[in-house]
């Protein structure tokens, strides 16, 4: 499922295109196991340089930072929210449970909350995702080779 997740995302942003609403309920599945990324509402044309938009568009749980944050963002917000849909796989919760939309924008915008990681063999590649290890930052979501 990941890998199809990857691979759909890879294509988009071949295409120049950020997806910007990214989470599991934006991934359909077929009868052959296959996932396919629908609901390009909110998606935005690539630029040459990062792009600001001050809606509020998308949904708070699945949103990088600085989506919610309403600041510069590329094409590595989408990466953000793959890690958030990896985190729902490993722990079968859906991120932020039983918190309001509004409350999740304001710990994250304002506290700087994030989703706890789970123990586990997936963790290291989580917390990347996420932006959460040393070697990783918003800027460096590069991580969709690994399909």
């Amino acid at each position: 499922m990941l890998c199809d997740i990857c691979r759909g995302l890879m294509c988009i942003h071949r295409m120049k295109i950020i997806h910007r609403d990214l989470k599991s309920a934006n991934c359909l599945v077929n009868k052959h196991m296959t996932v396919k990324i629908c609901d390009f509402g909110l998606s935005r044309v690539m630029t040459d340089t990062p792009i600001r938009d001050s809606s509020s568009a998308g949904t708070p749980e699945w949103m990088a930072p600085e989506l919610i944050r309403s600041e510069l963002f590329t094409e590595k917000c989408d990466i953000f929210s793959l890690g958030v849909i990896m985190w729902e796989l490993c722990t079968l919760n859906r991120p932020w449970e039983g918190v309001p939309p509004e409350r999740v924008v304001y710990a994250v915008a304002n506290e700087r909350s994030r989703l706890e990681i789970p123990e586990g063999p997936l963790c290291k590649l989580i917390s990347g995702l996420l932006g959460r290890t040393a070697f990783t930052a918003k800027l460096r979501r590069d991580t969709l080779s690994i399909a």
